[in-house]
């Protein structure tokens, strides 16, 4: 029940990232090896249409996530599947395990951790499009889905390494948005150091 409890929410926490990332491995997990065994319904996700409709959504996700302006947009459509997407595979994991907990208190740990997530998400990035005019958003976007695809690998194979490798993946992206607003400011003062000084000589 532990394995299943860590596995759950280290794939729920991602899904606030990219809903689509752990999904996909779960999927694919579930049905090319035995580490995983869903029960059904979840196993619905890794079935082969099931595993197309999430590789079709996670390449939609990809794209949109790097583009300015689009990215704001599909972080509001997100705020409804991000946490679904959460509370979907706590369920699929802890349901899945001897001694499952109860399937509402699983859901609704799912749903918050991948709603925090996301939230934390959806606050930074405006102001990194803000302070950048876009530029850093698409390398913003990718960091984030290598932390989204290590963390929900680890969460699979080896779900009690989630309990050290989460607060130091939350910390470090904690850092990473941190980091880059603080250096964007920095360009942005500049800039309008230059712009000031350019009118004066005007």
């Amino acid at each position: 029940m532990i394995n299943g409890f860590l596995s759950g929410f280290g794939l729920a926490l991602p899904a606030g990232l990219n809903a689509y990332i752990p999904l996909l491995i779960l999927a694919l997990t579930d049905r090319f090896s035995h580490v995983v065994d869903l029960q059904s319904p979840y196993d619905t996700i890794s079935s082969a249409w099931g595993i197309a409709l999430i590789m079709l959504l996670l390449l939609i996700e990809l794209i949109a996530d790097k583009i300015p302006v689009v990215d704001h947009m599909n972080d509001v459509v997100q705020t409804v599947i991000r946490p679904a997407a959460g509370a979907l595979l706590m369920l699929a994991e802890t349901q899945a395990a001897a001694g499952h907990i109860n399937p509402v208190v699983a859901a609704i740990i799912g749903l918050l951790g991948a709603g925090a997530v996301h939230g934390a998400k959806a606050t930074v990035r405006p102001a990194v499009t803000i302070s950048s005019g876009g530029m850093a958003n698409p390398f913003v976007s990718m960091i984030e889905d290598a932390v989204a695809t290590v963390t929900s690998i680890v969460a699979v194979v080896l779900p009690f390494l989630i309990i050290l490798l989460v607060p130091v993946f939350a910390w470090l992206l904690w850092m990473l948005y941190q980091r880059i607003r603080r250096g964007l400011s920095i360009f942005k003062r500049l800039d309008e150091r230059q712009r000031v000084a350019s009118n004066r000589l005007k």
